[in-house]
Formats: structure tokens, sequence, C-alpha cells
């Protein structure tokens, strides 16, 4: 998962959103609660946060994003305070993860397109947000079983080569209820230049 934090200046500065108790290292910490390691008490639901337009390099949310009451605020919050070309990571359980009902706080499910109302060329409805994302990277797990088996490998086979996206449509549609997803990573570069972004 590290991988997030190839970025191509020397010392990027880093927010972890919702840090918890496992503050990434190197990163500021934001969190609403102060038993944890966060830098910054704010409350996640409640936008803005305190910081500047375009200030981080690099923004990390992992397990968190299913707990928000407005999943659409909360993006635009990350693109706003990451730099143009810096990179977004979020991490949330996929929506037939058997373990999601286990806490009474989540509230949103997530599959590999949840996000496309921020990708100007997968929009179903491009009136929903300016924010405008590039994806980088899109990675499912899956349970142990299905791991040993190799699904989880051919589901990921896209992250190789764009010409295997029919194999993660066809689990999302049609074996995902049963060859359960576990969690999503998401990582996105910010786009900030173009007639959306500065619409």
């Amino acid at each position: 998962m590290e991988e997030v934090l190839t970025h191509e200046t020397e010392s990027p500065k880093i927010l972890d959103v919702g840090c918890g108790k496992n503050k990434l290292e190197g990163a500021i910490g934001l969190d609403n609660n102060p038993r944890t390691d966060a830098d910054v008490l704010h409350d996640l639901g409640e936008v803005p946060y305190p910081f500047d337009d375009s200030e981080f390099d690099i923004v990390v949310s992992r397990h968190v994003i299913e707990h928000l009451p407005l999943v659409i605020d909360f993006v635009e919050e990350l693109y706003r305070i990451t730099k143009p070309g810096g990179i977004i990571e979020i991490v949330t359980p996929h929506y037939t993860n058997p373990d999601w009902a286990n806490d009474p706080t989540h509230r949103n499910l997530f599959n590999s397109y949840s996000f496309n109302s921020f990708v100007p060329e997968r929009q179903v409805f491009d009136f929903y947000t300016e924010a405008t994302l590039k994806p980088l990277d899109i990675e499912v797990s899956l349970a142990n079983l299905w791991k040993a088996l190799g699904i989880e490998f051919l589901v990921n086979l896209d992250r190789r080569s764009r010409r295997f996206r029919f194999l993660r449509k066809f689990w999302e549609h049609y074996l995902s209820t049963v060859v359960r997803g576990k969690e999503l990573r998401f990582v996105f570069k910010v786009v900030k230049d173009g007639p959306k972004a500065n619409a």
C-alpha cells in the first residue's frame, strides 16, 4: 500500500485524514477523536477542514469515507486541499464485505466504480461536482479463499493492462455477491487545470 508515497516531490507534505492510532509516518494527522495520534482535531464530517487550498502533496484517507455523511463533500474537500498533480489515496471496504455490517457507524457502500463522478470521461451525471480526478490505481482485495484460487489476481489484472477491464466488470456485476470483496484502494491524481477544473 505504500506505493502511494511515490511522488515527484522529494519531501512531500502528507495529510492522513482519520489517522486514528496508525498515523502514516511523516504525515500530519487529522482526526475528530482526541484519543488518537492526531495533530489536528476536527469533525471529519464538517467542511472546510482547517487547511489552505492546495496545501498537501499527498492526502491519505483509510477507512474513513464509509463513516461520513456526505461522500461528495468529503472528496471535494480532499481535492481542495491537495496540490495540482498531487495524490489522493482512499481505502474503504467493498460493499460486499461480510464484515461491513458489523460496524453500526458505517453509512456508505462502495464498489470499483463509486468515484466515476469525479472522472470526466466516466461520469453518468456531470453536474454532481467540479472536482476532477485521474485514476492511477484501483485495487480490490478478496477473502483468502478467493485469493488462494487466483480470483483476486484475475479481478485486478486491469491494473496491468486496460484490456482486462472486462474481468473486473464481470466480477462486480455478476460474481461479487458470492465471491465477496474485502477492501478497495483507490489512488487518484488531482487535476486542477482544464475547462472543468477551472469552472
